[in-house]
């Protein structure tokens, strides 16, 4: 099939077999695995995957691929769901009770933060997730404090997953290539994160990074004092990229106790 890669939905095609025979090792697909692929595209990654694991499943948004996906594959070996990944309900996916949902894919990056939230909310159900996305996102995500990168996207996803870049993806390895390198990202979700209400936790961290140059003290004027800063463990004068995860959620239990 020739399919022109769309730039409506963030197309950009995984062709280089090497990368994708790493990516398969890196995911170590198991027979009795339930996966679910964001994204497939033209199948490259499918292909490698759909014959190791148990069942089966991808997401895809563009109803010409969906069409591709479900004449080169048969309903008993991939479950086909015509879906925006935004939208759609993960949880519905069925998964035996001892075990949990495997989440893979080659996300749009145009898209990529919104869905990384979105799949949060099912975290407890979600074994691991394995990522391509474009590089300076995955340095946000695994970023330590006092890094330029440090940010909302850190804070809020390390609260729910231990994350781990595993190695670079170049452009020339796509069809079209991208402008920017890429990474592959693993995020296992922690088995007990600290308790937190996520909403509250959210409206703490958008409201720290909205203004990184200033000091934490400013940045959260109106929501938090001085004296609760300190309670929680917090310079008043520190950066909001100087202040650990632990600390905005120790902030956030605070202030909402």
């Amino acid at each position: 099939m020739k399919h022109i890669p769309r730039k409506r939905f963030g197309q950009n095609f995984l062709k280089d077999d090497a990368v994708l025979h790493n990516i398969i090792d890196v995911i170590a697909p198991q027979p009795q695995d339930t996966m679910v692929e964001i994204g497939p595209g033209l199948a490259a990654m499918t292909r490698l995957l759909v014959d190791r694991v148990g069942d089966m499943h991808v997401v895809e948004l563009d109803r010409d691929l969906v069409v591709y996906l479900k004449k080169n594959f048969g309903a008993d070996r991939l479950t086909v769901h015509s879906a925006d990944a935004l939208q759609f309900d993960f949880a519905s996916i069925p998964v035996p009770p001892e075990r949990k949902l495997r989440v893979v894919g080659n996300l749009p990056y145009n898209i990529s933060s919104p869905l990384l939230f979105h799949l949060a909310s099912i975290a407890p159900r979600v074994q691991d997730q394995h990522f391509m996305l474009q590089k300076e996102v995955v340095e946000r995500m695994v970023a330590e404090p006092g890094s330029k990168a440090f940010g909302r996207l850190s804070v809020m996803l390390q609260w729910r997953y231990h994350m781990e870049l595993m190695f670079v993806v170049p452009p020339d390895a796509f069809d079209p290539p991208p402008r920017v390198d890429s990474a592959i990202v693993r995020m296992i979700p922690l088995a007990q994160p600290l308790p937190c209400d996520g909403e509250k936790l959210e409206q703490v961290v958008q409201k720290a990074f909205s203004q990184r140059r200033k000091v934490i003290r400013n940045c959260l004027a109106g929501m938090a004092d001085e004296q609760q800063l300190i309670a929680a463990g917090i310079d008043p004068q520190l950066r909001p990229e100087a202040i650990a995860m632990e600390q905005y959620v120790a902030l956030t239990n605070l202030l909402h106790a």
